[in-house]
């Protein structure tokens, strides 16, 4: 175990105050927050924005904190299929990078899409085969995932799109998630509604896709 001592009051509590960012630091930091937001979509028919724009890191927005609370509190039949195929937000290189978040809502479902700037180029794996369908303990109900792969027109220079169907409880859902890359940047979108339309989902990815192209020219 690893004691830190108190300061005396002879002592400085740690070194000299961080400086503040220099003027080209901030213009370079808004120049990146400006490019991630203009790859976000616009408000879809028929929808309105229930949450953001948020731009960070992407480890400490709202939303990606709010889902890995949700991952801890479920009790997964399999816990290595929380994140799979999606951007791990535990990781520190990912949960570092910048991005924005904005999330739509109507009555008959929801769209979340995050925008992420990483590093280096890289992307997520592809789902793993017994996570095609595992089940789960959420908030005392036991919900059955399901999952395929969707063959969707490729996109930028890696792409993929799932459709997984969650049965338990009162209701049911599907989930349709959709992860684009161009560059090194990383679009991720989740559909969520009670039948998730196929075309419509592959609509939403040719959007992205558009703004993507645009802010990475």
């Amino acid at each position: 175990m690893m004691v830190l001592a108190g300061c005396s009051s002879g002592e400085e509590a740690g070194g000299p105050a961080a400086s503040p960012p220099s003027p080209s630091a901030q213009s370079s930091q808004s120049a990146e927050s400006a490019r991630l937001r203009a790859a976000l979509l616009p408000v879809p028919k028929g929808m309105s924005i229930a949450y953001g724009p948020e731009l960070g890191a992407f480890g400490s927005l709202k939303s990606i904190q709010q889902g890995l609370a949700a991952i801890r509190q479920a009790k997964l039949q399999r816990p290595e299929c929380a994140g799979a195929a999606q951007l791990d937000a535990a990781q520190p290189d990912v949960a570092a990078a910048p991005a924005a978040v904005i999330a739509f809502s109507a009555a008959r479902g929801s769209i979340t899409q995050a925008v992420v700037a990483m590093p280096a180029e890289t992307f997520p794996q592809t789902l793993p085969k017994q996570c095609a369908s595992y089940t789960a303990e959420v908030s005392g109900t036991r919900v059955t995932y399901k999952t395929k792969a969707l063959d969707m027109p490729a996109k930028g220079d890696q792409s993929r799109a799932y459709l997984t169907t969650a049965a338990g409880g009162e209701k049911n859902a599907q989930i349709g998630s959709v992860m684009i890359r161009r560059g090194t940047l990383i679009m991720s979108m989740l559909v969520v509604g009670q039948r998730v339309k196929q075309q419509g989902l592959f609509e939403l990815a040719r959007l992205a896709d558009q703004n993507l192209a645009r802010v990475t020219r």
